[in-house]
């Protein structure tokens, strides 16, 4: 438990944070990686020269700032990143360095406004933190492991198939070497890949989303080949995926994680709605939703720009022809073909979704680019449904919505 002393130090920093947060997260990474070269291999570095993962921290370190008095109120970004970490390996070893340099960030950037009260207090308080990270990881780490066909760390698994899906994505079936059993998922979670680029001195870590249905004797990746534009360098590893793995090619696994799941128990009819490569959850609970769940209503909507990037359209429309309950709706930015062939030109819009989704007493789920999800959100939002009914992932750091 902390202080009144330090949870009152904390809280008068808010304001500090608020200003000068992404400029202190954008110092600490700069430092952590000068001294720990090693640890870069758990980052993406498209969303490092972005900014991406310094506002991700930034908004996280503002957070714990903000509910230093309540820090169950942010238990849940709390398993949700923990479910990452998990995947990505990371160990409690790892967050005393972490600290070491948020710590030495901190009084680089605020110099002599952080004075040895206000570092001693956040000392104090990402001690109380990182306990709780090391805690909820380490549960992790044992239900990934004692689970039925589960592994801790990294687990060899061959590409048995690789299908081009689109212009841009390409699935990858992947089957363990030892051919032993693997674990159960939850539709909507993802696996890390580790990936070795030969010449290079660090292994690369990225995570996909999990693009079937479980209960098969493989799991299937769906990646998008990330071209470089205006200032988003390529995709390192997508464009590996795409060039340099072909069937017969061995990657490494972590067991499935991440808390973007189908919620249990749940009746209401169900919306999914994805843009781009944001698909690949969608399709793995729809494929679920088909078969365990014949009774419930199912709306799959799906953004794309044209046909050419619109991955596992013939898959969806037979389950839609082979399943009364499930409907779907294809939106294309720039079409090229016959207008019969999709049901709206342009973007999302409220009054569209509206017309096709029969009822807002629904659970919607989402997932694509931010700009993407920041539109979807504020129609939901608009048309009034409840947070509770509203649930979508962050494809790498989590932004705001």
């Amino acid at each position: 438990m902390l202080s009144q002393q330090t949870i009152t130090i904390i809280k008068s920093t808010v304001p500090v944070l608020e200003v000068y947060g992404a400029e202190i997260t954008t110092t600490f990474y700069k430092s952590l990686f000068n001294a720990h070269p090693e640890l870069l291999n758990m980052f993406n570095h498209a969303n490092q020269q972005q900014g991406k993962q310094q506002a991700a921290l930034a908004n996280a370190v503002y957070a714990a700032a903000l509910h230093i008095d309540r820090l169950e109120a942010i238990l849940p970004v709390v398993r949700q990143i923990a479910q990452k970490h998990r995947s990505l390996g990371v160990q409690p070893e790892h967050y005393p360095i972490v600290g070491q340099h948020l710590l030495g960030a901190i009084k680089t950037v605020l110099g002599d406004a952080a004075t040895d009260e206000i570092i001693e207090a956040w000392g104090e308080a990402y001690g109380v933190i990182a306990n709780a990270f090391i805690g909820i990881e380490r549960d992790l780490e044992v239900q990934a492991a004692e689970q039925s066909g589960g592994w801790s760390d990294f687990r060899a698994f061959r590409v048995e198939r690789k299908v081009r899906e689109s212009e841009v994505i390409t699935s990858f079936y992947l089957m363990p070497v030892n051919g032993q059993p693997i674990a159960d998922f939850a539709p909507g979670q993802y696996v890390s890949v580790k990936i070795t680029i030969p010449g290079e001195p660090y292994t690369h870590i990225r995570q996909y989303s999990l693009s079937d249905a479980p209960g098969k004797p493989y799991y299937r990746i769906s990646v998008k080949r990330e071209e470089a534009f205006e200032e988003r360098p390529a995709g390192k590893i997508s464009n590996h995926l795409h060039k340099h793995i072909e069937e017969g090619s061995v990657l490494w696994l972590s067991a499935p994680a991440g808390d973007f799941i189908l919620e249990s128990g749940d009746t209401k009819p169900v919306v999914l709605i994805s843009g781009g490569v944001g698909l690949t959850p969608m399709v793995s609970m729809l494929n679920t939703l088909a078969v365990t769940e014949p009774g419930r209503q199912v709306t799959f909507i799906h953004a794309a720009h044209n046909e050419q990037m619109h991955a596992m359209r013939e898959h969806v429309e037979k389950l839609v022809s082979n399943h009364a309950q499930l409907s779907a709706y294809w939106c294309y930015a720039a079409p090229l073909g016959d207008p019969a062939t999709y049901h709206k030109k342009g973007y999302l819009d409220l009054p569209w979704l509206k017309s096709v989704v029969p009822s807002k007493e629904a659970s919607f789920y989402f997932c694509g680019p931010t700009p993407f999800m920041r539109a979807v959100n504020g129609m939901l939002k608009e048309w009034d449904v409840p947070d509770t009914a509203i649930h979508y992932e962050f494809f790498g750091p989590a932004d705001v919505l």
